[in-house]
């Protein structure tokens, strides 16, 4: 199966100074902070989210129930000023993205890459490309993975698939037990 590519175009999002508030509440006597969502970014979340569903569908992009996968969203800013910083609209956008719920499970899954920063003040912009990435869990791709999981099969621990190590190195916890593709935990069945 081709590997999925989808392409979108935001606005430049509220910064994470606009995006986020903070407000001392007092509870049973006691102060605690309590973050909220400021209006710029509510609406700003609401409008890209309908533009993803409809780029979601245009695109033909299918979400997986994995939620081990993980996703690059590669970013090409183009800014309306020199003075803005990427970093600061790596907060807002990916929430949206995830709140659309169409395109991966939890932002936990997500990569993000700034690929380019340019400044464009007749049409500032965000050029996203997500697709998933190639790694699976600790393994550098899908072969890797297979190729390891079919030395399992003959150990006693592999049990269908159902050992430990092999289901947390699909999940990418790393075990000092595997180094370089080969598990020193590895014992033969008898036949």
């Amino acid at each position: 199966m081709p590997k999925q590519i989808l392409k979108l175009i935001s606005p430049i999002p509220p910064s994470v100074n606009h995006y986020i508030g903070y407000r001392i509440l007092t509870v049973n006597g006691r102060q605690t902070i309590s973050v909220y969502k400021k209006p710029a970014g509510k609406i700003y979340e609401k409008e890209f989210i309908n533009l993803i569903h409809t780029q979601v569908r245009k695109q033909g992009w299918k979400i997986s129930d994995n939620k081990f996968q993980h996703y690059y969203m590669d970013c090409d800013f183009y800014f309306p000023r020199t003075d803005m910083d990427a970093n600061n609209y790596m907060k807002c956008l990916p929430d949206a993205i995830t709140r659309s719920e169409v395109i991966w499970l939890d932002d936990r899954q997500l990569c993000e890459r700034v690929n380019k920063v340019n400044y464009d003040k007749e049409n500032p912009r965000i050029e996203i490309t997500i697709q998933p990435v190639d790694y699976i869990g600790i393994f550098e791709n899908e072969n890797i993975l297979n190729e390891f999981e079919n030395t399992c099969i003959d150990c006693k621990r592999y049990l269908g698939g159902k050992c430990s190590l092999l289901k947390d190195s699909k999940c990418g916890i790393v075990h000092k037990e595997i180094k370089d593709n080969v598990c020193s935990q590895k014992k033969i069945k008898k036949t």
